[in-house]
């Protein structure tokens, strides 16, 4: 039996899929789903989102957010959501160099600390999964 894959933004219902495994990005680290997986709510962090369908990988790069496991249901509910080809390499690059960059200007301390911080999270994960596409 199949999983079946939701992956829900704030302003969409972004994708649908009947699929074989989901990988994802746990606060903790990156864990895998096949059917029959034991029930689970995972909190996520930035990174790649990954399943496979009919003998292909598809991949997102996926923002923070939260996921629900349960009879070979995948629920993702996150900030944003892209796919591979929606990912311009050299953008994604450059916003990774510019947002670490800023980073390094700033403390811990700084009330923008945690922001920038998150975005240079968001930014690894569209240059990771635009660097998959080549």
């Amino acid at each position: 039996m199949p999983l079946t894959l939701e992956i829900v933004t704030p302003e969409q219902r972004a994708l649908t899929v009947q699929c074989d495994e989901v990988r994802l990005t746990g606060v903790e680290g990156g864990f895998g789903i096949r059917p029959g997986h034991t029930p689970l709510v995972a909190t996520l962090a930035p990174g790649e989102l990954a399943y496979d369908a009919a003998g292909s990988t598809h991949r997102y790069a996926a923002g923070e957010g939260f996921a629900e496991i349960s009879d070979d249901r995948v629920r993702v509910l996150v900030e944003e959501v892209l796919r591979a080809d929606q990912i311009d390499a050299q953008r994604a690059a450059r916003e990774l160099a510019e947002t670490r960059k800023k980073l390094e200007t700033i403390g811990p301390g700084d009330p923008d600390y945690d922001r920038v911080r998150a975005a240079v999270e968001r930014a690894t994960a569209r240059a990771l999964v635009a660097g998959h596409r080549r």
